[in-house]
Order: C-alpha cells, then structure tokens, then sequence
C-alpha cells in the first residue's frame, strides 16, 4: 500500500518540486512564489483543503490536493481534486487506484459525502481508471469557472 501522508509546512521544498513538475507536465503556467501562497495556508492546515504526499515523506513520489466545499445536492461536505499528480518513472504500477480507493474511504469517515475530479477529455487513459474507481461523468452538467 502506498503511504499517504498529510504534508506539513516542513514539506514545502518537496511539495513545490512534484507540482513544478505537474504543471510543466499539463501546461500551467505560475511561478514558484504563486504556487507557495496557494499551498502554504493548505499546509498550515486550513480548513477549506488539503495536501497528502504519497510514498515517503522524505522523498514522495507524488501528491494529492483536496479541496473542500459544501453541497445542499449531496447533504453535505464534499471535496473536489484539485490535482493529483505521480511521477512519470513510477506510474502504470496502481498507485493513482490505491490512492483513490484508500482516500475517498477514508473521507468518507470524517463525514465526506461526495469526491469530485475533472479530467481532459482528450485522455482516454485517466478517464478509463476514474470511471474503474466509480467516477461517472455527470452528463447534464460541466464544469465552468471565472478567474477572479
């Protein structure tokens, strides 16, 4: 089973690293500094998300955001994905299944009711392991945002 660890403000250098990776990987442009502010209230342990890095502590080999919401529809908290990431030399061996079968049961007993992702369209690989671990697309519904 792969270790997954609540990541402290101690984690930080390593944090910052793997999603630098994530988001050359996926094209998303911020700086070093962007992504620290948006990690370190998560890693201060803010109620609204939070960080778990994946295999050692000392030397993780991926991580998962979670943000929190709220939902009247599901009867409670519910949490979003906002990124999950595994590097490349290590993927293909089960641990995005362990990972998203452990945590949302895990979640599920502090009260989550639902567990939310988006994925490209275009990748036929991450769709066909969400929709394996009962993710379903939600075909009347899509996913719109405004940059504040």
């Amino acid at each position: 089973m792969t270790a997954l660890t609540l990541a402290r403000p101690d984690n930080i250098e390593r944090l910052l690293k793997l999603v630098a990776d994530f988001h050359a990987e996926e094209d998303i442009e911020q700086t070093n500094d962007t992504r620290r502010d948006a990690l370190m209230p998560l890693l201060e342990g803010s109620p609204h998300g939070a960080v778990y890095l994946l295999g050692p502590a000392r030397a993780p080999i991926g991580y998962i955001i979670i943000s929190f919401g709220w939902s009247v529809e599901f009867a409670g908290l519910d949490g979003m994905i906002d990124e999950i990431y595994i590097r490349p030399s290590v993927r293909g061996r089960g641990i995005g299944s362990e990972v998203l079968n452990a945590l949302p049961k895990a979640l599920a007993g502090a009260g989550l009711k639902a567990l939310h992702l988006e994925v490209n369209r275009d990748n036929p690989r991450a769709r066909k392991l969400y929709e394996k671990l009962k993710f379903a697309p939600r075909e009347n519904y899509m996913l719109m945002s405004r940059k504040l």
